[in-house]
């Protein structure tokens, strides 16, 4: 299916003119500790085999081929809002000849039916959201996870005092200690069940899980 090249409406930040170059910066502003918090992401959710997984704000695609690498015949899909992440996502998909899906969509109006998914996650994105939409993209969340399922969500969280937390600080990213409270708290208030943070070495950073 063609998907459109414009970005769906929506109040989320999305990255646009400075996508391909995405990756670099994540590695820059992580300190060189992108591939370790993406690990650690992967054995938090843990992907299983043939499981069907939906990676939301999926940018170019870290979790959601760290979750295809991980999980033998799982049907992976990406969404993101912004054309251009998608752009690099898919480019990178036809040079490793990988089967993932990749949309151009908004997590506040996610392209699937109910109940479809094992497995949701999200790396540091929900910042980039309003109050209002994240509220909603946590109810889409919920409302494409089948019973049982599971959300996994990475993102800054403004405390620890580390590089990283410094530098999200910085350029505007992240959530306070209140915020991550608020989002555990949306997360309860859609339905999720045993929702928690998950303390991880990277103090900066909130590593969230959550069972529909």
């Amino acid at each position: 299916m063609t998907q459109p090249q414009t970005a769906p409406e929506t109040a989320g930040h999305t990255i646009r003119w400075w996508a391909r170059w995405y990756d670099v910066t994540s590695w820059l502003m992580s300190f060189g500790h992108a591939g370790a918090i993406t690990l650690k992401a992967m054995d938090i959710a843990a992907p299983a085999d043939g499981e069907k997984v939906l990676d939301v704000g999926c940018g170019t695609g870290r979790l959601t081929f760290a979750a295809l690498d991980r999980a033998q015949g799982a049907v992976i899909h990406g969404i993101d809002a912004s054309p251009e992440m998608i752009g690099v996502a898919r480019g990178k998909a036809r040079r490793r000849k990988a089967e993932v899906d990749f949309q151009t969509a908004a997590i506040e109006k996610l392209p699937f039916g109910d109940a479809g998914f094992d497995l949701v996650l999200s790396g540091f994105m929900l910042h980039h959201l309003p109050e209002d939409v994240k509220k909603s993209g946590i109810a889409e969340v919920a409302r494409v996870l089948k019973p049982g399922g599971r959300f996994v969500a990475v993102d800054f969280s403004g405390e620890g005092g580390g590089f990283i937390g410094h530098v999200a600080t910085l350029l505007g990213h992240g959530h306070s200690h209140e915020g991550i409270d608020t989002l555990l708290a949306m997360l309860r208030e859609a339905g999720f069940t045993e929702v928690q943070r998950v303390e991880t070495k990277f103090k900066s950073l909130a590593f969230i899980r959550a069972r529909k």
